[in-house]
């Protein structure tokens, strides 16, 4: 909530009054001041935008950090280096012993376009520690080939990405490594709804079906196998039907119980939804349908009714979802 946000705004100015008080924090209540909303192009409560030496030019949005402890890191990253330089094999297994999450790029020289973009990276995302090496023991410690970044959850690695041929993007690596903050399907409810929207990951597939239904772990384990392929580019979500609280997902996916199983892509940009074409929840299915969206191929999904039999007999035609934008159009 905003309230929430606030406070651990506070939280975070605090403890960096001591340790970097040239870093200035301040609060504007923007509710009458139209001038400064639009210079800043002020659209959603609460806002966090960090100015630069002195100018108003150009400031950076601080988007999706909630807690105090993010915020300072964010900050720090911008301020001074955004990774930790790694020489041993020791300072690595602390760094990935430490939390729950680490990412760690192994270089072959620590200057070079794919350490730049790694550092980027590292900027966007204060939730988690980054670390960078270029010592050929470390490299050879994990046996990870040099130029690429990995991933350690709970102390294994659990992704490798090869930076060699500079096809990342900073987006692209921010999108990939922030899905890690979720599990590969995430059930949609109150609490874990916030996390969702926080990934930057525009695409979401939604699984609509019954925790309690015979097939579930058959359905629900296909579902897994295909998110990993996807991971990064779709987040999948899953909607237990029987949860009552999630009433208002089915209406605005038009979801009616003896359409479940049901599977849905929805674009968060343009709102744009688009139906699974096959019944069965199978990997393949899955694949076909996710790779079908990727390359702009899907149908979009208009839910409608079916087109009355009669809807031209009268002076005023009747209109479905389904006939019209031929009518009309």
């Amino acid at each position: 909530s905003s309230q929430n946000l606030s406070e651990e705004f506070a939280e975070a100015a605090r403890q960096l009054k001591k340790e970097a008080p040239r870093i200035q924090f301040g609060k504007i209540d923007v509710t009458h001041q139209h001038d400064l909303r639009k210079e800043f192009n002020i659209q959603a409560f609460p806002t966090v935008k960090f100015f630069v030496n002195g100018s108003r030019e150009d400031p950076i949005d601080c988007k999706g950090v909630r807690k105090a402890s993010a915020f300072i890191t964010w900050v720090k990253r911008r301020t001074g280096p955004s990774t930790v330089l790694i020489n041993s094999t020791d300072q690595a297994e602390a760094m990935i012993k430490a939390g729950d999450l680490a990412v760690i790029g192994f270089f072959r020289e620590l200057h070079n376009d794919s350490v730049e973009v790694f550092c980027e990276t590292a900027r966007d995302v204060p939730e988690m520690p980054f670390g960078m090496t270029a010592s050929e023991d470390v490299c050879a410690n994990y046996g990870v080939q040099r130029n690429s970044l990995v991933v350690f959850k709970e102390g294994k690695p659990v992704h490798n990405e090869v930076l060699e041929d500079g096809r990342q993007s900073k987006l692209g690596l921010t999108r990939l490594i922030k899905t890690f903050t979720l599990d590969l399907v995430t059930e949609y409810n109150i609490e874990t709804s916030v996390k969702i929207f926080d990934v930057p990951v525009e695409n979401h597939i939604l699984l609509f079906t019954p925790m309690n239904s015979e097939t579930f772990s058959e359905i629900y384990e296909n579902y897994q196998s295909a998110a990993a392929q996807f991971r990064g580019k779709i987040l999948f979500v899953w909607v237990d039907t029987n949860e009552a609280r999630n009433g208002r997902i089915f209406e605005y996916f038009r979801i009616r119980d003896i359409d479940v199983p049901a599977v849905r892509i929805l674009n968060l940009t343009s709102e744009a939804r688009y139906k699974m074409p096959a019944d069965e929840v199978t990997v393949e299915n899955l694949r076909e349908f996710c790779q079908s969206y990727l390359h702009g191929k899907a149908k979009q999904h208009l839910p409608s009714e079916e087109i009355p039999q009669d809807w031209d007999k009268m002076p005023v035609k009747v209109l479905v979802g389904k006939n019209f934008n031929s009518i009309i159009f």
